[in-house]
């Protein structure tokens, strides 16, 4: 039933989360039908939906006898304990004939390869936040076929990729969507032990919150509440920008208003490519409107949304899709408690060994006078930012060779931009070139950093890379990288099972808030546009800082040079009471996120996790006289356990 226009390929792919929507979606005017398994997948917080083995069998036969194709989504993070499942899992599928699965995990990429699993395409997942030519030509040569693009990716951009990188896009094209950049957003994990990366997102983007900046009161609601995504009257602009697969969001939508709503789909489709020269981009238009469950955005597909991006309707509040019910209400973040020191300890010696404390110590930092201070202090390692947070600006070049003049044996690394883009690869291509020898590595975010310079720099890859597991580890060991950071998502009982697996030096975050929602959507906006309503000043942080407060509590946004929002929780995490259980016969970093601190702030805080490093056993009772500058302290994810 394939599609086509002017020589492209063209394919409606449809969401099914139940066999009874499968069975009429096979009906239905779409190519393409995508599905998740009972576990492995992002939609697992639902009961009721996605598909046994046998189901998925099932289901394939159904498709193929029909000439549609099935894509069964394997696109959560994995942890050690589910490697053994996904292998078992990745093998069912090849054998049953699975037209292509979707990835997030590169773990699952080395699976495949160390089975020789093959029969099915691999489709990397929108959750691989795919948004830079590099990315797409290093996913191809690791045997991708297509890319699921970011949603933060324009159309033009998103044009330019294809031509250069020759692969398959895919896009979507209608359905719900995140005001936070694809798996980059932590919040549900730190806060209530549920990851949005392995598919159990607790909406926190939903919540309502006020908003505080400059000592007045906002009237914000849903700030980070997203309309849901609708190319429907762009179907011609898609085509010309050799978007392959048109994917529409929804498995957990019912039945019939994701058959209508995809029949709707292929329906103008049909009628582009048989008469594009009198298509009518509302025919239908109308109908998707009545019927829709939030309001409708193009989002980042012909530009940057403003404003206009956020919802205010019924479900695009903190309401589930058909129940009314909400998906969680503001929660506070964990504080620690002696029961959650004690079984933290209690599962990192199951694999901790009496091993020597010689631990490096290496802090992220936002200005030169907080570099200066760790080479000052005897710090291992320093990185400085390319996303410097304001109201700090990027460190001058007379700054730069300063440190790089006195910095003893302290290395400075270049922390790259978290999401890339071809103007910022051009950028720093141009200074690297320049300056690259007064670097000693590169902290990397995204796999084209990755695939670009391995070859040139020492590269530790930052938490963002989601690397969970070791099969993941084994991969970008493979890529040329020299350190890895470990994913701020893994809890008490996965912690010391992966870095007892890894056979790469690892550094693992031990200190600062923690940066839980990347955004490239500028809340600051707000203020612009709204009438304050009270004043009130901040808590914790400077009043230039915005802050997005519920009852619960405050969480700090900053902006950083090119109008990225850094989300912070409003607690310090703090390992310094666990330190003493983390004896590991390997190199092991302890890194302090170190951007957001005063420089005393920051010095009294090296100052203690040095003399923790050389005896960690008085890590407790440092941590017993230690004070908070801010909410409080947390173990973050480390709070929950993997059941």
């Amino acid at each position: 039933m394939g599609r086509a226009f002017n020589g492209k390929k063209v394919e409606l792919l449809a969401p099914s989360g139940t066999m009874e929507t499968f069975r009429s979606m096979v009906k239905a005017n779409c190519d393409a039908i995508y599905l998740g398994g009972k576990t492995l997948n992002m939609r697992m917080i639902r009961k009721g939906y996605n598909f046994s083995d046998k189901e998925i069998q099932e289901a394939t036969k159904m498709a193929h006898d029909v000439d549609k194709k099935v894509y069964v989504t394997v696109n959560n993070m994995l942890n050690e304990y589910e490697i053994n499942e996904a292998t078992e899992y990745l093998h069912l599928l090849n054998n049953i004939d699975v037209d292509g699965i979707i990835v997030q995990d590169l773990g699952v990429l080395q699976i495949c390869k160390e089975h020789n699993l093959n029969k099915f395409e691999i489709h990397s997942s929108v959750m691989m936040n795919v948004h830079n030519i590099e990315s797409a030509k290093i996913l191809k040569e690791l045997g991708v076929s297509r890319v699921v693009l970011s949603r933060e990716m324009d159309l033009k951009t998103a044009k330019l990729l294809q031509r250069e990188a020759n692969i398959e896009t895919e896009y979507f094209v209608h359905g719900d969507i995140c005001a936070v950049n694809d798996a980059n957003c932590y919040y549900s994990s730190i806060v209530l032990g549920n990851s949005s990366n392995r598919g159990r997102c607790f909406k926190h983007c939903r919540w309502p919150y006020i908003m505080k900046k400059d000592g007045s009161v906002f009237p914000t609601k849903y700030p980070l509440a997203a309309k849901d995504m609708y190319m429907y009257e762009y179907i011609p602009e898609l085509i010309e920008a050799n978007i392959t697969s048109f994917k529409i969001e929804g498995r957990m939508r019912d039945t019939d208003f994701i058959i209508n709503l995809v029949n709707t789909y292929g329906e103008a489709i049909d009628r582009y490519i048989e008469d594009p020269l009198s298509f009518n981009r509302k025919k239908g238009a109308g109908e998707l409107f009545e019927h829709r469950k939030r309001d409708f955005t193009t989002a980042y597909a012909f530009s940057k949304p403003s404003l206009d991006f956020i919802n205010t309707r019924y479900e695009g509040t903190g309401k589930f899709y058909s129940t009314g019910k909400v998906f969680s209400v503001p929660t506070e973040e964990p504080i620690i408690t002696d029961e959650a020191i004690n079984e933290t300890l209690g599962e990192l010696n199951k694999y901790s060994i009496k091993a020597p404390s010689n631990y490096n110590l290496s802090v992220k930092v936002n200005n030169y006078d907080q570099a200066k201070l760790c080479i000052d202090l005897g710090v291992d390692r320093i990185y400085l930012p390319c996303e410097v947070l304001a109201p700090d600006k990027f460190i001058t070049l007379e700054q730069l060779q300063h440190l790089s003049n006195m910095k003893n044996k302290t290395d400075i690394y270049l922390n790259l931009p978290q999401v890339m883009n071809e103007l910022q690869f051009d950028m720093i291509d141009n200074y690297l070139n320049k300056y690259g020898h007064l670097f000693d590595g590169l902290l990397v975010s995204n796999i084209g950093a990755v695939k670009k310079y391995a070859n040139k720099y020492a590269l530790v890859t930052d938490y963002n890379l989601n690397i969970y597991n070791h099969k993941s580890l084994e991969f970008y060991k493979a890529l040329g990288i020299k350190e890895a950071s470990v994913s701020i998502e893994i809890k008490r009982n996965e912690l010391a099972k992966f870095i007892n697996m890894s056979e790469t030096p690892l550094e693992l975050i031990v200190h600062g808030p923690l940066r839980v929602m990347y955004l490239d959507y500028n809340l600051y906006e707000n203020t612009k546009a709204l009438k304050a309503i009270e004043k009130s000043d901040n808590k914790y942080v400077d009043n230039g800082v915005l802050v997005l407060m519920t009852d619960k509590g405050e969480n700090p946004v900053y902006i950083d040079q090119n109008l990225r929002n850094h989300l912070f929780t409003s607690k310090e995490l703090c390992l310094l009471p666990i330190l003493e259980g983390l004896n590991f016969q390997k190199p092991i970093s302890f890194r302090i996120e170190g951007q957001t601190y005063t420089r005393d702030e920051l010095k009294s805080i090296i100052e203690v996790y040095k003399k923790a490093i050389i005896d960690k056993s008085k890590g407790r009772d440092l941590f017993l006289h230690m004070k908070s500058s801010r909410a409080g302290f947390t173990l973050g994810a480390l709070s929950f356990k993997f059941i």
